[in-house]
């Protein structure tokens, strides 16, 4: 049994060991691959169908998730009607006609941060706070590093780019790509 605990520990620190050599940095392909993809998909920031839902959303969220904290957010299973309603409304369809294997996620926030559609549930229900979230709501885009992300479990890099309507931000997107397929 002893023998086993041993084992077993020696092969959790090799494959912790193996995610934190993947998540430190990109090389300079992968850093401009992804640069790549935030060109290719920064026009949906200003897409007729994402802006519209987005100030829909910032002008009347959904009385359903008018309470919703991180906590309720995360007792929710991927089947919940608040998840489904958000994976499954007229935005995150649209845009999941889009999708690429590349995508390992993908969600829009409103401008308070919370959640207008997805893909799959996120880990958090609010990202207001975070780079991710702010520095697009200033107008400019954000690449994260390379980490584990908990809602796909793969190693993403996360690009998030501001929804404009004009020239003011109004929302977000985030997008998690698996570096694996860069």
């Amino acid at each position: 049994m002893k023998r086993i605990r041993i084992v077993l520990s020696i092969i959790l620190a090799m494959a912790a060991g193996i995610v934190m050599a993947q998540t430190q940095s990109l090389n300079a392909e992968q850093k401009a691959r992804v640069e790549g993809w935030l060109v290719k998909y920064q026009p949906l920031g200003s897409d007729p169908t994402v802006i519209a839902a987005v100030k829909a959303f910032n002008a009347q969220p959904p009385e359903e998730l008018s309470g919703m904290t991180q906590d309720k957010w995360a007792a929710l299973g991927s089947l919940s009607p608040e998840v489904r309603n958000l994976s499954k409304n007229a935005l995150a369809e649209y845009l999941k006609a889009k999708r690429e294997p590349v995508i390992a996620e993908l969600f829009v926030s409103g401008a308070n941060g919370t959640k207008v559609a997805f893909f799959g549930k996120t880990t958090s229900w609010n990202h207001s706070g975070k780079p991710k979230q702010d520095v697009p709501m200033s107008g400019k885009t954000w690449i994260g590093p390379p980490e584990l992300d908990e809602s796909s479990g793969r190693i993403t890099v996360q690009i998030s780019f501001p929804i404009l309507d004009g020239k003011k931000a109004i929302g977000t997107m985030v997008i998690g790509l698996d570096v694996a397929k860069l």
